[in-house]
C-alpha cells in the first residue's frame, strides 16, 4: 500500500489531471486505487463521476466526526477508481480546526489504520493548491509527493518555493519527504520548455521524473468530458505518457 499526494501551490499545472490519470493507470493494471479528493473545488471526484450529496458523504466527515475512510469510498462508474469525494464544506477546515498537530495529522492516522488492516491498493491524494490544514494533512500522510509543474518559468519558481516549504516541514516530520517533480504540458519545440527542464534538473536533481507529460489535445479535452485520458483517448500521447509515468514510479520504488 502506497500513499501518494499530488500538490502544487500554483494552479493550472496539471495537479488534478495527474492525480486522476495516475489513479486510472493503476486501475487499468488491476491495482484498485483509491483517490482522495482533498480540494474543496471537488474536481477530481466530479471528473470521475462521483459527487458528494453533503459534507458527511465526503472527506469532510473525517475531520468533522472521524468517520472511517472505508465508509466514504464510492466506486467510479467507469474508471475503476475508488473515490473519496470532496465537498465545498471542506473549505471550513482551516477556520474550524486550526493548524495544531491533531488537525494536520488526522488523515495520516486514518490511513495508518488502513495499513494496519492490511488492505491492499494504493491511495492517491489530490491536494488543494494552498499550504493549509488540508495540504499539510496530505504531506504528513503520504509516502511520496508528486509536484506537477507546467513547462514555464512561473511554475518552476512555485516548485522551488515548495522545496523550501518541504525542507521546513521535514524538521517537524523528522524525515525527508520522498518527492518527484513532474513536468507537464511539455512541448520540446519550445525553447522555454527545454530551459525549464534544465533548471528543474539543476534545482532538484534525481527527483525530477524522466517521464515528461507532453502538451496534448486529448489530455486537455478529457476533463470537460468527465473522463480519464484512458477512457477518452486510450491510444493518445497523453495516455502513453501517464502509463510511462506509472512504469517509472513503480520501477524506482516510489510506488510499491
Amino acid at each position: 500500500m502506497t500513499i501518494v499526494a499530488v500538490f502544487n501551490q500554483k494552479g493550472g499545472v496539471g495537479k488534478t489531471t495527474t492525480a486522476l490519470n495516475l489513479s486510472a493507470a493503476l486501475a487499468r493494471r488491476g491495482l484498485k486505487p483509491v483517490g482522495i479528493d482533498l480540494d474543496p473545488q471537488a474536481q477530481f471526484g466530479f471528473i470521475a463521476g462521483i459527487t458528494a450529496r453533503s459534507g458527511d458523504d465526503s472527506i469532510y466527515s473525517l475531520f468533522q466526526r472521524n468517520r472511517p475512510l472505508r465508509e466514504i469510498i464510492q466506486d467510479s462508474p467507469t474508471s475503476g477508481i475508488g473515490i473519496i469525494p470532496s465537498h465545498i464544506e471542506l473549505s471550513k477546515v482551516d477556520a474550524l480546526y486550526g493548524k495544531g498537530y491533531n488537525a494536520i495529522n488526522k488523515l495520516n492516522i486514518s490511513l495508518q489504520m488502513e495499513k494496519m488492516a492490511e488492505r491492499n491498493g494504493h491511495w492517491i491524494i489530490d491536494c488543494c493548491p494552498l499550504v493549509g490544514v488540508l495540504s499539510l494533512n496530505a504531506i504528513f500522510a503520504c509516502d511520496g509527493l508528486i509536484v506537477p509543474m507546467s513547462a514555464d518559468y512561473l511554475s518552476i519558481k512555485g516548485a522551488i518555493q515548495i522545496q523550501k516549504t518541504l525542507q521546513a516541514l521535514e524538521r517537524v516530520l523528522k524525515r525527508r519527504v520522498n518527492r518527484r517533480y513532474l513536468l507537464t504540458r511539455f512541448d520540446s519545440r519550445r525553447r522555454m520548455a527545454r530551459d525549464v527542464l534544465l533548471i528543474a534538473e539543476k534545482e532538484f536533481g534525481a527527483d525530477v521524473c524522466r517521464t515528461l507529460i507532453s502538451e496534448n489535445v486529448s489530455l486537455a479535452e478529457s476533463p470537460s468530458l468527465n473522463k480519464t485520458i484512458f477512457e477518452h483517448a486510450p491510444n493518445s500521447r497523453g495516455a502513453r505518457d501517464y502509463d510511462a509515468l506509472l512504469d517509472e514510479l513503480m520501477a524506482d520504488g516510489f510506488i510499491g
